[in-house]
């Protein structure tokens, strides 16, 4: 399986997902215009993933701002993990002065069966 790598624009995010490692990077800022187009590929890539991913795999998400519409994709995007039957967690990365993206996180923990880790920068 090959590794998904698509550059940030001022709207959408970067996305750096490794099978090789496990490590799943989405960071910078969501907000495109069509968010369910924009994330297709890495939906699909994730749920080919997802059958045959390495143990201790880790999404770490590092969004500086997301909106609504992203919002339904990132939860989209922690169901197709939470399938994963190896070791696998997510690490949500925020702002420390940034309460909003702090909650955001501790919301969508509580939503899905994965475990959480919360760190600051």
């Amino acid at each position: 399986m090959d590794a998904l790598s698509i550059k940030a624009t001022e709207d959408t995010p970067h996305i750096n997902f490794d099978p090789s490692t496990g490590v799943l990077e989405i960071s910078g800022r969501s907000l495109p215009e069509d968010a369910a187009g924009f994330y297709k590929p890495v939906l699909d890539w994730l749920k080919q993933y997802a059958s045959s991913a390495k143990a201790g795999s880790a999404l770490a998400m590092k969004l500086e701002y997301f909106n609504t519409a992203s919002s339904k994709v990132i939860l989209d995007i922690f169901n197709i993990i939470e399938k994963i039957t190896a070791d696998k967690k997510v690490i949500w990365y925020f702002d420390k002065d940034d309460e909003d993206m702090q909650e955001a996180g501790e919301e969508f923990s509580e939503i899905v069966n994965i475990p959480f880790e919360y760190k600051t920068y």
